[in-house]
């Protein structure tokens, strides 16, 4: 887990090292832009350092950039909910639904925000019929298995509009982008190279560009990330086409079109703008969310149960673990 993430660190330092070096030769400022920072700058605050505006003459993503939407809860429009998992209320209808016993303490704090969407055209997933109801079936069982609750690498694009920042280092043939998440990351390759040995979570980038667009062709991945909490999902035949355009110096607009013939119909498209995290001292932090899901995960391997009853002032929770039947690795761990 730790290795994880120096070697994370290590690859941003070695592409930063790269990209330093073609700036000498190829980096070049916008005409006025210098001014234009200036005339924006709020008197007496400290401004972000902002990295030259090409490389090579293709404009420079290089910085802290995070999604400002509520993507990750579920790409198409909804309105907002009580919670991920509710049950049925005093009424049987959808509107009347409340909080199941999971999440009812957290209150507002586990309600889902309501959000206008994100996948273009007439808003709609193209699922095949029964890829349909397992996307229902997943929904209702989010706990269960959504990957991020384990956190397990998240995927792409899933990455890119997580509640987390991201940190993209571009050289003129390497792009590498860490993720706050699960101190994750992925490199684009601008250079002819060869494919992964084998399927993964993040998938295989291989980039070139079109105009000042980036576009990103992403494969070889395998079928276990979602797409949002709404239990959106995808096959190992997932293919992505990213495009990130510069809007601004702090704003990219990120499209991807989705292609998975096991499961959709026909491609579909999200866009979604990202902004540059603009503090004068951002940096990535530390989430290794691996150790805060061990009990979560694990806790029914312990001989006595750890967590088992919390009690406040209006309510009292009580925790039973589950095994479910032929579980693998609980019958490994038992032996």
């Amino acid at each position: 887990m730790r290795g994880r993430f120096l070697g994370s660190m290590i690859t941003v330092a070695i592409v930063a090292a790269a990209a330093g070096a073609v700036g000498t030769m190829f980096v070049t400022g916008t005409p006025g832009q210098a001014q234009n920072q200036a005339q924006t700058q709020t008197p007496g605050q400290p401004q972000a350092a902002r990295p030259p505006a090409t490389v090579g003459g293709k404009p420079n993503f290089s910085g802290i950039w995070q999604a400002n939407n509520e993507a990750n809860w579920d790409l198409q429009a909804h309105a907002a909910l009580p919670a991920a998992v509710t049950q049925q209320g005093v009424y049987p209808y959808d509107y009347a639904r409340v909080p199941a016993a999971p999440v009812l303490a957290l209150g507002a704090a586990g309600a889902v925000p309501g959000s206008l969407g994100v996948v273009q055209g007439d808003g709609q997933i193209p699922y095949k019929p029964e890829a349909l109801a397992k996307k229902r079936e997943n929904a209702q069982n989010w706990i269960d298995r959504d990957p991020e609750l384990k956190c397990y690498l998240p995927g792409i694009p899933r990455a890119m509009y997580m509640p987390f920042p991201f940190q993209i280092t571009q050289s003129t043939n390497k792009i590498h982008i860490a993720y706050e998440f699960s101190n994750t990351a992925r490199t684009i390759h601008l250079d002819k190279v060869e494919g992964p040995p084998d399927d993964t979570w993040m998938g295989h980038s291989v980039g070139h560009w079109d105009g000042n667009t980036l576009v990103v062709d992403v494969t070889n991945f395998n079928d276990r990330s979602w797409f949002d909490r709404a239990g959106n999902y995808h096959s190992e035949a997932l293919h992505l086409t990213e495009r990130f355009t510069q809007m601004s110096p702090d704003v990219i607009w990120y499209e991807v079109t989705i292609e998975d013939p096991n499961v959709f119909t026909k491609p579909w498209k999200i866009a979604m703008p990202l902004y540059r995290r603009a503090e004068p001292n951002m940096q990535l932090l530390e989430f290794r969310c691996n150790e805060f899901v061990e009990e979560f995960m694990y806790g029914s391997l312990r001989k006595q149960q750890l967590v088992k009853h919390w009690e406040g002032e209006t309510m009292t929770v009580d925790i039973t673990r589950k095994v479910p039947p032929g579980d693998a690795f609980y019958a490994w761990y038992g032996r």
